[in-house]
């Protein structure tokens, strides 16, 4: 090969072609070389039981295959790495791993994960992951009765634990652990969901193409189709290759060019990726449907359509551990609106949804993609690791709804020593007309949307009658597992693989590239005419994939927008889906009427804890905000109690909880009864009176009228009591 033009030489046109032409030969080498490494590790991948991408070592200790209602999921203890102490009386983590068509063990694939930082938190740490294969019969219930399974374990692994499990559910396991929380509110801690489809049919015009699918191939008689030629069995490819045509500029492109552009440095990267984003794994045809139905095109999961078999009702309302949403304005699989559209299913005004106790927490990343969010070293490091270090925080936050931000720590932040991480955690409250303000469906396409389900239903049930019978009885074991074989996103890794003869001699000719490599210089003016033209060829096809996106919005309004289409289905064009607002829920109002009026009897009653828990959050909601720094301190008003009346922290969180629920139900009311709820001691009130000072100035320098409050919690503070007239205290 010829020598690589030297520095300060001036180069003719010959010498710019041949430069380039080496260049060119070596990449494309290269790439060959790497292809045939990604499909020898798929297919020597393919023969595993559970092909792991996870780092950290680990320890099953519950195979799900074992269970009364057996699936192929397990729950593995993740060994800290060397140099990692993890204490088993903090609060465990359990990562939950999405089962999406995809491989396993994409929470755990670098140590910079979400696993990772629990471990570096020093909490202990739990991974539920899956087989390749599906247990014959298993249902997304059994699934979520396993988890309960696993969690019952976990919980039972750390006695001295006062805190419960944070479960932290990615993409289709977020809203498989919400359903979960949702039949068993007892178990978990906080539960943080991320890039997790809850309210499908949220969005507005524009964005979210993906919503459109269902209704544009006439329902989910498709799923089950290509379920009965797979003899039951669906294969997770279909999958990937839907979420590989969301954006086809990257698919049919860019992420190869990519490789290509930056072969020396981007193949390990490419390589890694593709051990996980290649190695699909299938489902049974009974999970499928119910997702499809149930959730993609029904969106009965936000609605509380969902039951369970013996007929208890999936409410997400039920669960009563704080929620954390992850979400990302980048990803295009599960946007911000179909991440948080759910809490305008389920309520109508913020007051509603305070009352009902729920506390919500989201984030909005502005580009990271879908797969970044729980994938992502940079996430991990900022956003996942402030959630690790801020769980305690959520945990005691009052009911209803905050966004998390992240802010850069420098000389002018107050009271650095309080912030645990590299980034200061904060909380801001919202309103629901902030999750409005991100995208919703108007009326009129909310029955479109709602059409699409009805003609879904119609559609599968001509194909139960139809030609379901006939499908099933010609389809075979062997006809399928050929099916699977040769679906394209297969086919592609066994055509770039060793088993291909024309591929014999692209090992030894990488290596011999790798040995004398020649990189193009960057002056190259072809080098600059390859990035214009790959500049090109993405435009045209991100072009293409906008217009089909648009087109395939335009179809879908246009068919299920029809009025006579909505008629036939059953549906009053006038009427509006209110979700599951609209369905009454007699135990639950009973239990909030019950709530309300215990609050009202106790409005007056209790006692220093009481009283300092209702006068901070008074000061605290002038801003309506709370940081990691408050926090940190907030304990100390459980340990100002005196000895003989320790409060455990479960204890000290319903405190707060109920506190911050009568101030919700009349707070001039509660802020006057204060006086009535401290103890006749100055020196405890003066003691009570500091630490909620020091509270909220943690943060900062208190508002003009965080100011004012003090001021007049200091003055009901100072208010002189007959001793008499104490009431005991409520704990």
């Amino acid at each position: 090969m010829a020598q690589p033009r030297s520095a300060g030489a001036f180069p003719s046109p010959f010498d710019f072609v041949h430069e380039y032409w080496v260049d060119a030969m070596q990449r494309t080498v290269l790439v060959l070389d790497a292809l045939r490494q990604r499909g020898d590790t798929q297919i020597e991948r393919a023969e595993r039981l559970a092909p792991h991408v996870l780092t950290f070592e680990r320890e099953v200790l519950v195979d799900g295959r074992t269970l009364p209602r057996p699936v192929n999921y397990a729950l593995l203890r993740i060994t800290a790495p060397e140099g990692v102490v993890t204490d088993p009386r903090k609060r465990p983590f359990v990562v939950f791993d999405p089962r999406a068509g995809h491989g396993p063990g994409i929470g755990g694939m670098k140590q910079d994960s979400e696993i990772g930082v629990a471990l570096r938190a020093g909490h202990p740490c739990y991974f539920v992951g899956f087989m390749t294969d599906p247990v014959p019969g298993q249902t997304i219930e059994d699934v979520c009765r396993a988890e309960v399974h696993f969690l019952e374990r976990v919980i039972a692994l750390h006695p001295e634990a006062e805190d419960k499990p944070c479960l932290i559910g990615n993409c289709q396991a977020g809203w498989q652990i919400m359903m979960m929380c949702a039949m068993r509110p007892d178990l978990p801690g906080p539960i943080m969901v991320a890039g997790a489809p809850l309210s499908y049919w949220a969005g507005k015009r524009g964005m979210g193409s993906m919503r459109y699918s269902g209704g544009l191939l006439g329902g989910s008689w498709l799923t089950a189709l290509t379920s009965d030629l797979g003899r039951g069995i669906f294969d997770g490819a279909h999958l990937i290759a839907n979420f590989e045509g969301m954006n086809p500029a990257n698919t049919y492109w860019q992420k190869a060019y990519n490789v290509y552009s930056k072969v020396d440095t981007e193949a390990e990267r490419f390589l890694d990726f593709e051990t996980w984003w290649g190695s699909p794994v299938t489902l049974n045809g009974e999970e499928i449907q119910f997702i499809v139905d149930e959730l993609f095109i029904g969106n009965k999961l936000a609605s509380g359509g969902i039951a369970s078999s013996e007929g208890v009702r999936v409410d997400l309302r039920n669960i009563r551990s704080p929620i954390i949403v992850f979400c990302s304005w980048g990803d295009d699989i599960t946007p911000p609106p179909q991440a948080l559209g759910w809490l305008l299913d389920l309520y109508d005004t913020d007051e509603e949804l305070a009352a009902s106790g729920q506390t919500v927490v989201y984030t909005v990343h502005q580009s990271i993609g879908h797969l970044g969010i729980f994938v992502s070293g940079k996430v991990a490091t900022k956003e996942h690791a402030g959630f690790a270090n801020a769980m305690d925080l959520i945990d005691m936050l009052p009911p209803g709804l905050y966004e998390a931000t992240f802010a850069d720590i420098d000389e002018g932040t107050a009271n650095p020593g309080l912030i645990r991480g590299e980034y200061l955690f904060r909380l801001e409250g919202r309103r629901l007309d902030d999750i409005r303000a991100l995208g919703v469906n108007g009326p009129e396409d909310e029955r479109c949307f709602e059409t699409a389900a009805k003609v879904s239903e119609v559609n599968r049930a001509l194909y139960e009658q139809t030609m379901a019978p006939a499908v099933r009885a010609l389809a075979n074991d062997a006809a399928a597992e050929q099916l699977r074989r040769l679906h394209p996103h297969r086919l592609r890794f066994e055509a770039f693989s060793s088993l291909n003869p024309f591929l014999t001699a692209v090992p030894g000719l990488a290596g011999l590239a790798r040995r004398h490599r020649q990189p193009v210089g960057p002056d190259n003016p072809l080098l600059a005419m390859e990035r214009m033209m790959s500049q090109a060829v993405a435009g045209s096809l991100e072009a293409f994939g906008k217009a089909r996106d648009a087109m395939a919005e335009s179809l879908f309004l246009g068919i299920y927008g029809s009025p006579l289409l909505q008629a036939v289905v059953g549906l009053d064009p006038s009427r509006v889906h209110e979700g599951a607002r609209g369905m009454r829920d007699l135990a639950r109002e009973r239990a909030a009427h019950g709530l309300r009026a215990e609050l009202e009897r106790n409005m007056e009653h209790g006692g220093p804890l009481e009283a300092g828990v209702r006068g901070l959050f008074h000061v605290l909601r002038a801003d309506r905000r709370m940081d990691e720094r408050a926090a940190a301190l907030l304990e100390t008003l459980r340990a100002a109690q005196p000895a003989e009346r320790h409060i455990p922290r479960e204890r000290f969180r319903q405190v707060l909880r109920e506190q911050a629920l009568t101030l919700c139900l009349d707070e001039e009311r509660a802020v006057a009864a204060i006086p009535q709820l401290l103890p006749p001691d100055a020196q405890i009130r003066r003691r009570l009176m500091d630490i909620i000072r020091r509270v909220v100035e943690a943060q900062g320098a208190p508002s003009e009228e965080a100011e004012r409050r003090l001021a007049h919690l200091e003055a009901l503070f100072d208010a002189a009591r007959p001793a008499s007239k104490q009431p005991a205290p409520s704990h």
